[in-house]
């Protein structure tokens, strides 16, 4: 358990009430990560933002794409939180959270709705939007993110906002981000001993694209794949809509281990060869040149591992190139058709090691580069790399944008299924829906 208590300044009447900050909390199996942003960090004429605090801890507690120890998870939660707010100068009550685990998916739906003589209105949409809703069918699933794709009026596709046209049909293609609802309900229950609220889930490649892509890569297409510790995942763009998620429960931690079971060395010893002299490409002269590293094991007489470093690249280069493949297949079998000229571009810590972007040159034939936070000019050189796109993302997202067809509120309170149909037509998710078109189209 974390020694976090809640701050009660608010609740307790003291001092004049403000806008709070946001925070985002970015939960992987290597690191934990805490942006702080202020409301005066909003820089609406250059849409950029500046992180009032930041901080990364050793992640602990998450293996294999879920939280395996509670406490120990949010005791580093609890510890990534507390350096952030004083690097900040300002408590948080709640967070944000962006994370891999809990095996994303991503769902497309369509509906179609009849109009009448008038122009097209908000409310036309949003009914669109809610029949959409009511298709859903995700058992033991829990929705997290809720965004429409593309608008079609009498058949016609590519309208971006439909509001005022005339036509006797609209037509609307929905994505429905997912996650395991025992991962929901285990990352809740750890928020919880972290003194935390939980004030929404964001899916790491879907903010890592925030904060990775241009504007130009959004709308003529591209894949931000986020590769972490324990998995790798991917978004893939166009038309300036999210089309589809993937996710694999391996990363670069996995290649750690590869390390440490094939030359015999403890993990720590593996992880910082991995990073010191790691590379997925062949370099010249590395068959003399020889690596040490720790024998595993306590015994103190044993001496150190001597390996060439080309054994090293022998044993890094198959997994990075096994996962590289194994996500292009997932994207083809889901059908995600890509413009030619779309490029990829890569986010997470494991994307840093050395030839990983050569080598996802050769699997994907498509140009590639490595993504930083693009918007977020302020941060410290030890934050502003790839493995920190997606913390910067959900501030990104908090600030512009885009906003859901249904409040991150209210994907949190339950599940939506097609009991939610009757209140769609009462208001409840109409209102919620009307919400997004007014601050999207």
């Amino acid at each position: 358990m974390t020694g976090r208590r809640r701050d009660t300044t608010t609740e307790q009447g003291r001092g004049a009430p403000r806008a709070p900050a946001v925070a985002a909390l970015d939960l992987g199996q290597s690191k934990v990560a805490c942006f702080i942003m202020k409301p005066e960090g909003v820089r609406h004429a250059d849409r950029t933002i500046r992180v009032a605090g930041a901080s990364h801890v050793q992640s602990r507690g998450v293996r294999g794409g879920a939280i395996v120890n509670m406490d120990e998870a949010a005791q580093a939660i609890g510890h990534a939180v507390e350096r952030a707010e004083r690097a900040a100068g300002t408590p948080v009550s709640g967070v944000v959270v962006t994370t891999a685990i809990g095996q994303m998916a991503s769902h497309r739906v369509q509906a179609r709705v009849s109009l009448g003589a008038h122009p097209i209105t908000d409310g036309d949409l949003a009914r669109a939007i809610g029949m959409a809703l009511a298709q859903i069918r995700l058992p033991n699933r829990r929705p997290i993110h809720v965004l429409p794709i593309a608008w079609s009026v009498d058949g016609a596709r590519g309208v971006h906002d439909p509001r005022s046209m005339r036509g006797g049909s609209l037509g609307l293609d929905l994505l429905v981000v997912s996650m395991s609802e025992g991962s929901f309900g285990a990352l809740s229950h750890c928020l919880e001993l972290a003194h935390l609220d939980l004030q929404g889930v964001a899916a790491a490649p879907v903010v890592s694209s925030l904060a990775a892509l241009e504007e130009d890569e959004m709308e003529l297409g591209a894949v931000c794949i986020d590769m972490g510790g324990g998995s790798t995942s991917a978004a893939v763009w166009g038309g300036r809509s999210l089309l589809h998620i993937e996710s694999l429960n391996v990363g670069g931690d996995h290649v750690t281990a590869d390390i440490a079971r094939g030359l015999s060395t403890s993990k720590v010893g593996a992880e910082r060869l991995k990073t010191l002299h790691g590379s997925a490409m062949a370099s010249a002269n590395e068959d003399r040149e020889m690596l040490e590293a720790p024998p595993r094991g306590e015994d103190a007489s044993a001496g150190p591992v001597i390996v060439p470093r080309a054994m090293l690249k022998t044993v890094i280069a198959p997994r990075v190139e096994e996962t590289l493949e194994l996500l292009r297949d997932r994207l083809k079998h889901a059908g995600v058709g890509l413009e030619p000229g779309a490029g990829l571009v890569l986010t997470g810590g494991a994307s840093q090691l050395n030839g990983v972007r050569e080598l996802a040159v050769r699997v994907f034939d498509r140009p590639v580069r490595l993504g930083r936070p693009q918007r977020a000019p302020h941060l410290a050189d030890a934050a502003s790399g790839p493995a920190f796109c997606s913390a910067s993302g959900v501030l990104l997202r908090a600030a512009y944008g885009p906003r859901e067809a249904v409040s991150a509120r209210k994907l949190m309170s339950r599940q939506i299924t097609a009991a939610d149909a009757p209140k769609v037509h009462r208001g409840g998710m109409v209102a919620r829906a009307a919400g997004w078109l007014r601050d999207n189209l």
